[in-house]
């Protein structure tokens, strides 16, 4: 049996003659988490309403375990999808909307009731069987709905950004539960956001998209650290980017100033972007480090401060545990390894790096 659970082969979507997706391709493996992540516009709920069968491509062809499914209806799918709006049935109480569709499969009444209690420990609510879903909060209402798709037993459960109505509370609550029932079920899953800390905590792969094209696509570690154009480094947390010049292999020039990387192959005295996290920069003394700077601001964010210097006509985002009195002139130092090179892109558009 093939590792790969689906396939979107060439997919191209317009909508009011805007295309969407143009040529698109992916795969997933089974039992992964994977995570398209991007703006909105991007083209990732397409993606998701296309492997659901609530959109039909114009072009391409959807394959679900090797076979053609792009002309099937949501129903004939062995795919469920878990919505932003929960669309849960107000007329009946949980046990029967999380039993609802396998009421529709004829199950035995035995059947469903014993996969109506292992849904309901899973997602944990026990005891909430005859509760009216209208008296339930936010967060137990998304619960139902995760317990009415995994009842199903679906190959691949999707899910369109289905925490960003939950306040910061209960979306981390429940991203621990979402992370606990991959584990235990082992449903492949297919998960929608732009929030991109829920992404880099859940995944086991990232495909992080802009403008209908995969951008970069890998683990949240890579995702992270080795941002491949400057999109993707802005988009995956906060970045210091800026433009420097790679005098030489293993030499990079910021500000002026020669500061030691580990990258190499880029040339020689060849224009680069540079891409430093803020939690990568250590505040020194005046000329104790690389590069000295004014320090604009400081702001108290509970783990570190985020530290504002300026330094030329570009302003560094700095975050230490240690504050710094604004208007003070301090150094900044960064390791090599935590120096990322980038190439230039060839035009405004950036430069797009294929899936995997």
């Amino acid at each position: 049996m093939s590792n790969i659970i689906l396939k979107m082969d060439s997919i191209s979507k317009s909508f009011d003659g805007k295309a969407i997706l143009s040529d698109f391709d992916l795969e997933i493996r089974r039992n992964e988490f994977v995570t398209l992540l991007g703006p909105s516009g991007c083209g990732k709920s397409t993606i998701l309403r296309i492997i659901g069968g609530f959109v039909r491509p114009d072009k391409g062809r959807v394959l679900f375990e090797g076979k053609d499914i792009t002309a099937l209806p949501p129903e004939k799918r062995n795919v469920n999808t878990v919505f932003q709006k929960y669309s849960l049935f107000p007329h009946m109480n949980v046990e029967e909307n999380i039993a609802f569709g396998l009421k529709l499969k004829k199950k035995s009444p035995e059947y469903i009731r014993d996969k109506v209690q292992y849904a309901l420990n899973l997602v944990n609510l026990e005891g909430y069987e005859k509760r009216d879903t209208l008296s339930l909060s936010g967060g137990q209402q998304q619960r139902v709905a995760i317990a009415r798709a995994i009842v199903n037993e679906p190959e691949l459960l999707l899910l369109d950004e289905p925490l960003g109505a939950l306040d910061l509370k209960l979306r981390h609550g429940m991203q621990r539960e979402l992370i606990k029932i991959k584990q235990e079920v082992g449903i492949t899953f297919l998960y929608v956001t732009h929030d991109q800390e829920e992404a880099l905590m859940m995944s086991d792969r990232i495909i992080v998209m802009n403008k209908g094209i995969i951008q970069q696509a890998g683990d949240s570690k890579s995702i992270y650290d080795e941002p491949q154009n400057a999109f993707v480094a802005d988009f995956i947390g906060e970045s210091n980017i800026i433009g420097a010049l790679m005098v030489k292999d293993l030499l990079v020039r910021i500000q002026g100033v020669d500061i030691p990387c580990v990258d190499t192959g880029f040339g020689e005295n060849v224009p680069v972007d540079v891409v430093i996290r803020p939690e990568d920069i250590e505040i020194v003394p005046e000329n104790m480090g690389y590069i000295n700077g004014r320090v604009m601001s400081v702001i108290f964010k509970g783990a570190y401060y985020e530290i504002k210097v300026q330094s030329e006509d570009f302003s560094w985002q700095v975050q230490s545990v240690n504050p710094a009195p604004v208007g003070e002139m301090v150094g900044m130092t960064v390791l090599p390894d935590n120096i990322q090179i980038m190439h230039k892109p060839a035009s405004e558009d950036e430069e797009v790096v294929k899936d995997e």
